[in-house]
């Protein structure tokens, strides 16, 4: 009984120190940015059109995964290495404090565009999850390969990088970017459902802390004077 009462404390404090750890900020400013992208259109004198409208909420959808790029910043990571709790744990627990809010800023993001000209919801949610996947495998990796501390800025330009020069140098028949109604909408959503899942295959590989290089233990070579002369 009493490991039991231990266990919920400990949990309880862990969370909170994670919780202080994330960065609020930069999450806020992606947001902040997203959701005035899909409102942009509400100040001109007309709606909205479809295309318009899908593709400001793709714009806000990167935005976001922007931030997402400084969620694994921990300017204290050489300190919290050797703590007990393993790093899957912390980014996992980082990760979960923020998919609320994700998915509440979201939702919001959605009700801003007019009804009229809403894409459907389901395709274009598919598209965002699948950004901020990709997002969250990229700081992942940058953690794993590197030491340092706080990749986000250089995660977040290379993520935008590849963004632009995707849309601008992927072949039409493989394009990601298609508009509702277009033939190739459906294949170019199983193609977004196949980076998702690269995403999270990528971000479940870099989670642990990473191994040392296996070193083989040289085995001593006994002198023949160590032995008194004797022959194996």
């Amino acid at each position: 009984m009493r490991s039991e009462r231990k266990t919920v404390p400990v949990s309880g404090a862990l969370v909170a120190a994670v919780a202080r750890t994330v960065p609020w900020r930069a999450l806020g400013a992606g947001a902040a940015v997203g959701l005035l992208l899909v409102t942009l259109p509400r100040l001109s004198d007309g709606p909205p059109g479809a295309w318009l409208a899908l593709t400001l909420l793709r714009a806000a959808a990167l935005a976001f995964a922007l931030g997402l790029t400084f969620l694994l910043d921990d300017p204290a990571r050489h300190l919290t290495t050797p703590v007990t709790t393993p790093r899957w744990v912390r980014t996992g627990l980082r990760v979960l404090l923020v998919a609320p809010v994700a998915a509440l800023w979201w939702t919001a993001a959605l009700a801003l565009v007019p009804h009229g000209v809403r894409p459907p919801v389901g395709a274009v949610t598919l598209e965002a999850g699948a950004t901020a996947a990709l997002a969250l495998a990229a700081a992942a990796i940058a953690v794993r390969l590197t030491d340092e501390p706080e990749p986000g800025p250089s995660v977040a330009a290379a993520v935008l990088t590849a963004a632009t020069l995707g849309a601008l140098l992927i072949p039409s028949r493989w394009t990601l970017l298609a508009t509702a109604g277009d033939p190739r909408w459906g294949d170019a959503h199983e193609r977004w459902g196949v980076l998702l899942g690269i995403a999270a295959v990528a971000l479940g590989i870099c989670l642990p802390e990473p191994v040392r290089h296996f070193q083989p233990v040289r085995r001593l070579r006994t002198r023949p004077e160590a032995d008194g002369g004797l022959g194996a």
